[in-house]
């Protein structure tokens, strides 16, 4: 097959994937008017449609759907290999792409990677926050970062975290004007901080667990946030109580800033776990990360 043809699919594989011309073509570098000539071009010649374009989106056709499918992991086999030739060289080397949601960014990966990228100036990472439950094989990831229960069965997972918990939080301005909630079902009379994320189809409800028996409450309040630094600064101004992970307001509860309620209802999540498909594993400059990512607490 022609050069010119490999770089044509490359750009439908970019434009199937990004669902957008705009994105796809920041990502190859190139403009806009050029990528979209280029898969006219390549429907053309290969006779069948491709790609269905709206003013607002872009999607497969059947035949582009069969398209991805079909040489999507082969190209993704191509890069692995090329990426494992780096360990010829003296040093690890490469870019890493991480998805991974707001608290494991923050209390897990940034951490870590302080003290790992200083070691390795070839290697790079690339951190995308986000809440929802991507499919890194899909979305081009090379890993993502899950809690133990959420985790994918034909992933490899490493632990890369303790246990934790979520708490409900409120701040004693708060609490001079209502009473502390005594069970989960309480909170339906208090004003909650809600919390917005993807995977749960829109507000969250609230999970609680007590002698191994589960609960989930659905709370209202006049906040709706989907970062926790803003459920918390909500919090601590005495909006209304909130749901956060312990760890992010463990200094506001020691400094009685905070009160935390319905503790024995609190129960601790399995940790946080990266994972990965197994092709990731034959890069040097990957099985390093994953090695200062490990858990070995």
């Amino acid at each position: 097959m022609p050069r010119t043809d490999i770089n044509d699919l490359i750009a439908f594989l970019a434009v199937a994937r990004e669902r957008s011309f705009t994105r796809a073509a920041a990502r190859l570098g190139v403009s806009q008017s050029a990528l979209s000539h280029t898969m006219r071009a390549l429907e053309e010649r290969l006779g069948v449609r491709l790609l269905t374009r709206t003013t607002r989106s872009v999607a497969p056709t059947e035949a582009g759907e069969r398209l991805l499918h079909g040489i999507g992991p082969r190209f993704e086999e191509i890069e692995a290999e090329l990426a494992a030739l780096s360990a010829l060289r003296e040093k690890p080397a490469g870019t890493i792409r991480i998805n991974a949601g707001e608290h494991a960014a923050e209390t897990i990966l940034w951490p870590a990677l302080a003290e790992f990228l200083p070691r390795y100036p070839d290697i790079k990472v690339e951190i995308t926050v986000d809440n929802g439950l991507a499919n890194i094989v899909a979305e081009r990831f090379d890993a993502g970062v899950r809690l133990g229960e959420q985790l994918a069965k034909d992933m490899i997972a490493v632990r890369i975290g303790p246990d934790f918990r979520m708490v409900v939080v409120g701040a004693p301005s708060y609490f001079k004007r209502r009473e502390r909630p005594k069970r989960p079902q309480d909170l339906t009379q208090h004003a909650c901080i809600n919390i917005r994320l993807p995977i749960h189809g829109g507000i969250y409800a609230w999970e609680f667990e007590r002698r191994g028996r589960p609960l989930k409450v659905r709370v209202d309040g006049q906040l709706v946030f989907n970062s926790a630094m803003l459920r918390i600064k909500a919090a601590l101004a005495g909006l209304g109580l909130a749901y956060v992970a312990e760890d992010q307001v463990r200094a506001q509860l020691a400094k009685g800033q905070l009160i935390q309620v319905l503790d024995d209802w609190c129960a601790p999540f399995p940790g946080y776990h990266l994972y990965y498909p197994s092709r990731r594993q034959s890069a040097p400059a990957f099985a390093l990360l994953v090695d200062a990512l490990r858990y070995r607490g």
